[in-house]
C-alpha cells in the first residue's frame, strides 16, 4: 500500500512548468506582486496567527482557523508566482519582423460584414486584458492575426461564427 501511494505522489510531481513570456512591464508587475505578498502579507497572517493562538484554546477558534486556512492559500499563491518568474521569459523585440503581425504587434483591423474598425495588441495569455485592448495570441482573434501581413482577411472561427478582418495596419508595442 505505502509503495503504490509514493507511485501515484511522485507521478503528480513530474509534471513540469511552461514557459511564458512576459513584456518588460508585464514581468515587473508579476515580481512586484511576488514580493507584496512576501513581504507585507506573509507578516500580516503570521501577526494574525498569534493573535489568534493568544487567545487561548485552538481547538475551537475560528479565528486562528480563518488565519491558518488564509495563511495556507497565501503560501500557495506565493508558490505559484515564484514558479511563474522562475519560468518566465522576457521578449525581446529588437529582432522583431514589422511586416506581420506577431506577439507585441498592435493591429488594426476592420470587420468585414459590418465595416467596423478596432486595434489589437497581441500579448501573452498572462498579459492579456480586453479592456487595455491587448488579447492573447491563444484567443481565436489572436489565432487568427497571427502572422498575417498587411492587407491581407483573417478568416476566424469565433464562438459565435466565422468572421473575416481585413489587416490595415501592424505596428509594434515597442517602436
Amino acid at each position: 500500500m505505502g509503495f503504490s501511494h509514493f507511485r501515484l505522489i511522485s507521478n503528480c510531481d513530474c509534471i513540469m512548468s511552461q514557459i511564458a513570456y512576459y513584456t518588460e512591464e508585464g514581468l515587473k508587475n508579476l515580481k512586484g506582486e511576488l514580493h507584496q505578498l512576501e513581504s507585507v502579507e506573509r507578516p500580516k497572517i503570521s501577526q494574525q496567527i498569534a493573535e489568534a493562538r493568544d487567545k487561548g484554546d485552538l481547538s475551537e477558534n475560528a479565528e486562528y482557523d480563518a488565519a491558518k486556512e488564509a495563511q495556507g492559500l497565501l503560501e500557495m499563491r506565493i508558490s505559484k508566482l515564484k514558479d511563474a518568474v522562475s519560468n518566465a521569459r522576457l521578449l525581446d523585440t529588437t529582432h522583431m519582423d514589422n511586416s506581420r503581425a506577431f506577439i507585441l504587434s498592435t493591429v488594426k483591423i476592420k470587420n468585414k460584414s459590418n465595416g467596423k474598425t478596432m486595434s489589437y495588441t497581441l500579448v501573452a495569455e498572462n498579459e492579456a486584458d480586453l479592456t487595455k485592448g491587448k488579447i492573447s495570441v491563444d484567443s481565436p482573434i489572436g489565432k487568427g492575426l497571427l502572422g498575417k501581413a498587411l492587407g491581407e482577411i483573417a478568416e476566424i472561427q469565433t464562438p459565435g461564427g466565422a468572421l473575416a478582418f481585413e489587416i490595415l495596419e501592424i505596428t509594434r508595442l515597442y517602436e
